[in-house]
Formats: C-alpha cells, sequence, structure tokens
C-alpha cells in the first residue's frame, strides 16, 4: 500500500487505540450516579477515582517521552495498552474503592505510553497542512471512547453491577494493543529512532528540552493553556451527569445521554477546531485562545441561575464539550510543531505530564469545593476565573 494511503491506516489505529485505552476511565463520568449508590461514594472520593488514573502519569509520561525518542512507538504503545486490559481485568475482582483506585493507578502507568506515542507517529506521518487535521482526529479518541462507554458502562453497571464495566474496558483496551501493534509503521522516509547512549555534549541542550524553560514564550502557552482546558475538561467529566441528575432534576440515564452527547461534542471539536488551524492565519494557537473565551462563557453562564434549567444546562454542557474537549486538537499539533527536531517525544512528554499536574489535581478539588459549599456553582466560578487568567497571560505572549 502507498505511503500516502496507508497514513490514514496508521490514523485510524492510533485514534481506535487511543478510544480502546481511556474507553474505562472517559466513563467514570458517565457512571457517577451508580458508583456513588453502589460504593457510597461523596463528590471528592468520586473525584479522586478520575485523579487516581492519572497520578503515575505524573512521572511516566516524562518516561514515555523518552522511550519514544530512542525505540518505535508500535511497541511503546502497544506494550502501554498491553498494561491497561491486564490491570482492569485483574481489577474485575476488586473487593471496593481502595481496592478500585490502585487498578486506576496501574491503568494510569499503561496509559502513559499510549497518550503520546499515538501523537508522534501521526505526527510523523503527516505533513504540516495536514497534520492539525490528523491530530485533531486521533485526538477524537478520547471523547470517542467516552461516547461508548456512557452508552454501555452505565447499562452494564445497572445490570450486572460495577465490577463488569471492568471485564469490559479490558477487553477493548486489549482490542486497542493489537490493533496498535498490527498496523503501526514508521514512514518509508523516517530513520529508526537513535538507540545509542546520548553525546554527553548534546546532554545540556537534551536537558534543557525536557526540563522545559518554561519562561520560554511557546512553552509558556503550552504550559498554562494545557493546564487551564485539561482542568475544564476534568469538571465537565466528573460532574456533569451530578449536576444534571441533583441541580437540573434530570434522572440518570437521561443525564447519561447529556453527556454522550458532551463527549460527542468534543469529538467533533477536536476535530473541526484542528481542521481550522491548519488554515487560520495567526496560527495554531489562535484557535486555542478562542477555545479559551468561548469555555469562559459557558463556564459564567453555567454558574448563574440560567443554569439550573434543565434545556439551558444541556445547551451549555454541549458547548463546553465542543470547546472544553475540543481545544486538544489544535493544542497538540501546536505542541509537535513547536518541538525541537529530534525531540518531539520528549517534549509531547514535557507538556503532557505537566498538563497532567491538573488533570489529578482538578477533580478531587472540584469535588471537595462542590461537597463544602453545597453548591456546583462555585467550581464552575473557579474554572472560568483559570480560564480567563490564562487566557489574559498568553494572549500577547
Amino acid at each position: 500500500m502507498r505511503a500516502s494511503r496507508y497514513r490514514w491506516m496508521i490514523l485510524g489505529a492510533a485514534t481506535f487505540t487511543q478510544a480502546a485505552a481511556a474507553f474505562f476511565v472517559q466513563g467514570i463520568g458517565a457512571m457517577s450516579v451508580h458508583l456513588q449508590r453502589d460504593l457510597r461514594l461523596n463528590t471528592t472520593q468520586l473525584g479522586l477515582l478520575q485523579s487516581a488514573a492519572q497520578l503515575l502519569p505524573l512521572a511516566g509520561l516524562l518516561v514515555a517521552g523518552r522511550l519514544l525518542d530512542r525505540h518505535d512507538e508500535r511497541w511503546v504503545v502497544g506494550i502501554g495498552a498491553l498494561v491497561v486490559a491486564a490491570a482492569l481485568a485483574a481489577g474485575s475482582a476488586a473487593p471496593g474503592y481502595v481496592s478500585l483506585v490502585v487498578v486506576l493507578l496501574i491503568v494510569g502507568a499503561g496509559y502513559s505510553a499510549v497518550q503520546p506515542g499515538g501523537s508522534k507517529s501521526v505526527a510523523s506521518w503527516f505533513d504540516a497542512s495536514q497534520r492539525g487535521l490528523a491530530m485533531g482526529i486521533r485526538q477524537a479518541g478520547l471523547p470517542l471512547g467516552g461516547v461508548l462507554a456512557a452508552f454501555a458502562l452505565p447499562a452494564l453497571a445497572t445490570r450486572f453491577g460495577w465490577r463488569s464495566t471492568l471485564v469490559a474496558g479490558a477487553l477493548v483496551a486489549l482490542s486497542g494493543a493489537v490493533v496498535f501493534m498490527t498496523f503501526c509503521r514508521r514512514p518509508p522516509d523516517r530513520r529508526p529512532p537513535d538507540r545509542r547512549p546520548p553525546d554527553r555534549r548534546a546532554v545540556p541542550a537534551v536537558s534543557r528540552v525536557r526540563l522545559g524553560r518554561l519562561r520560554e514564550p511557546y512553552l509558556k502557552k503550552i504550559v498554562l493553556s494545557g493546564t487551564s482546558m485539561v482542568s475544564v475538561h476534568s469538571g465537565v467529566g466528573v460532574l456533569t451527569v451530578l449536576y444534571l441528575h441533583e441541580v437540573a432534576s434530570m434522572d440518570a440515564a437521561s443525564a447519561a445521554l447529556v453527556y454522550v452527547a458532551v463527549q460527542c461534542a468534543g469529538a467533533l471539536g477536536r476535530i473541526c477546531l484542528a481542521a481550522w488551524s491548519d488554515r487560520h492565519r495567526s496560527g495554531r494557537y489562535a484557535c486555542v485562545l478562542t477555545c479559551l473565551a468561548a469555555v469562559i462563557i459557558g463556564m459564567t453562564v453555567l454558574a448563574t441561575p440560567v443554569g439550573r434549567s434543565s434545556v439551558a444546562a444541556c445547551l451549555l454542557f454541549v458547548w463546553l464539550g465542543f470547546f472544553g474537549i475540543g481545544w486538544y486538537g489544535p493544542w497538540v499539533a501546536y505542541v509537535a510543531e513547536s518541538a525541537p527536531p529530534d525531540h518531539t517525544g520528549s517534549v509531547l512528554g514535557l507538556a503532557m505530564a505537566v498538563s497532567q499536574v491538573a488533570i489529578v489535581l482538578a477533580p478531587p478539588v472540584l469535588g471537595l469545593l462542590t461537597d463544602l459549599t453545597g453548591s456546583f456553582a462555585p467550581a464552575w466560578a473557579l474554572l472560568a476565573a483559570l480560564t480567563a487568567a490564562t487566557m489574559a497571560a498568553t494572549a500577547r505572549s
């Protein structure tokens, strides 16, 4: 098969693997009512479940970045997805909340390789004229996994109990590993990774990349925008169904269907916004700024009495899904193109690892704020303020 055609096969495999590896974790929000009831959790504990899967990637993404610079992503990603599958399969015997947290910690370790590895593979097969679109399609795998999970996991939890959802997650992750290892190849014009120990004279330059030099304009934009927007994504993921159920007075099944629509909007946003960034005269980061502005508007309105209406809340969450999840497509393309030559994996790993701090902290912090105040409005207001501060700090840099 010609390389120009095979790249779409690579994109399809990377997208499917992303969706498969993220399937179970993306379904936690959709199962929030079931998990709270069956495991007797408060909102803070529910947020900690979401954070558990994101904790080990704080270091794991940096390790994965270095591995990807020296080894074929086919095996790095494939083994990572297998770790996800094995952990979820073992977790189906979990006796309760604490053991489920441990399982999700291991899942996060495996997923550390899937996220930057798939991005690097896609970036290497597509040139700048289509890289944004390709990255957007690939990154749509995350919300697409959430769509499938929101359909399947609550129904499984209702009929067979929450442990059955881990079995389903294991089988889906296993299929992702098999697909990626079967179809992933290096582009014909890309040389094999250099497995030699790095030249000591080059170590300072490489270290500067890995340490980030966060005062550099492009890294400042990457870190600040990534941190604020993953917080928004986490907040939408963990609180949407609970908000619709408790504030907008929707039943759990209807709230889960709205969550499906939110994830669909996010998948569409990742593709459309990334494709737009390929043609935007002001560059990819201008598209990220648009997403920041849209999130500020949506979160601000959601924190007002208007957000208590079921119709308004549904529309606002779909809006936030499109921009608050869709931002990742142009953002990750911007990261990949900003990286120094031969260090794409390291910079992707660094950017995702720094953002991972917010992914870990945001769900329990927002959950605790909701528990302490008895209202969701402070959580929405905090996210709006964080996003506004980021927009002000990066718009002119």
